[in-house]
């Protein structure tokens, strides 16, 4: 499931929800309830473990960042 960020349009929060792409919800400000807009951010890229040839984020059928399938 992806992550997306909000920002309340009055106090500034900034939080991070996980949400379903095809589930449109309007996020309200955990703190005065106000309105959030959802912020325009970049992905995530996975980050390698020390002593491995895969990266955190890929699954047991292999690391494509490794050079290839394993």
């Amino acid at each position: 499931m992806p992550m997306f960020e909000y920002k309340c349009s009055q106090c500034g929060r900034v939080e991070e929800v996980l949400q379903k792409t095809a589930k449109v919800v309007k996020q309200t400000c955990p703190d005065c309830k106000k309105p959030m807009d959802k912020l325009f951010s970049s992905f995530a890229v996975g980050v390698g473990q020390a002593g491995s040839s895969k990266c955190i984020s890929c699954t047991d059928r292999g690391c494509p960042h490794a050079g290839g399938m394993d």
